[in-house]
């Protein structure tokens, strides 16, 4: 596993990572023309997440729906994704990674080594599975080999398994203890496991199952996160990404509160 940004991602660490969902980017149907607002925007929710004591943020193109899938995301998109985590990092100065949707492993991987960026977290890296977008298949062999390739090896991997938004009856006779195992045995450099939806909480047991599967792996919890049950997944868990908690009435698409965001701080016990 490759050396995480300042140990930020490790077992026992409770590191809180939150969400930045950038404003629809150029090319995308719900663009509004003005890529210098989408980057204001994002710096100013990280400046507040940095000032209510998260310990990392994440960008990622939430908005961009509906999403492209791998290699059909443009480069307009990665090169957009590479600017905003640059200067997103400049203004909160806490570790930034960020997602590429759908399924952009590569290019969220190649925007965050030209963004110097700390982490991405990638969907589909073991085992196919169905998502919005259609068939998702795993790419973690080719993910891995363009890490080398590009010298992006200080980028650390955090990956989905049976992740949110996807139907799983391909792998039904797997378990999502199983598909922990897996993405260990494929080098992942971290776990997070979801609900079944953005907002939706992750059943307890599987973050249970990723532990025991991968007791040498940072397992993140990556829904459904809220003042009221954090403190309970982070007695399994080593950390959690959170963003619909946040935000105005806790939808995704409403703007970041300081109240909630200091509200899920406080529960969480700084």
């Amino acid at each position: 596993m490759p050396e995480s940004a300042n140990g930020l991602f490790q077992p026992g660490g409770g590191t809180v990572v939150a969400m930045v969902h950038v404003s629809a980017l150029p090319g995308t149907p719900e663009y509004e023309g003005r890529f210098e607002l989408v980057v204001e925007k994002a710096m100013a929710e990280a400046l507040l997440y940095a000032e209510c004591g998260v310990d990392a943020v994440m960008i990622e193109n939430m908005h961009d729906r509906p999403y492209l899938k791998g290699a059909a995301v443009g480069h307009e998109i990665t090169a957009a994704m590479a600017v905003l985590g640059r200067e997103v990092r400049r203004a909160c100065k806490l570790p930034v990674g960020l997602q590429i949707l759908a399924g952009a492993n590569q290019q969220a991987l190649a925007a965050a080594l030209a963004g110097g960026l700390d982490f991405i977290r990638a969907e589909g890296y073991v085992f196919a599975h169905v998502a919005d977008e259609g068939l998702m298949e795993s790419d973690a062999g080719a993910l891995l080999r363009y890490r080398r390739q590009i010298g992006a090896a200080k980028v650390q991997i955090l990956t989905d398994i049976k992740k949110k938004h996807s139907s799983h009856a391909l792998t039904g006779d797997l378990s999502l203890a199983e598909t922990a195992e897996a993405a260990r045995f494929f080098q992942s450099g971290g776990l997070i496991v979801t609900g079944a939806a953005t907002g939706k909480q992750a059943d307890l047991d599987d973050v249970r199952a990723a532990k025991e599967a991968a007791p040498d792996l940072p397992v993140l919890v990556g829904s459904g996160i809220t003042d009221r049950n954090v403190r309970t997944y982070l007695e399994v868990a080593d950390g959690v990404i959170v963003g619909s908690f946040l935000k105005r009435d806790g939808d995704w698409r409403q703007p970041v509160e300081g109240e909630r965001v200091q509200q899920l701080m406080k529960a969480v016990g700084r």
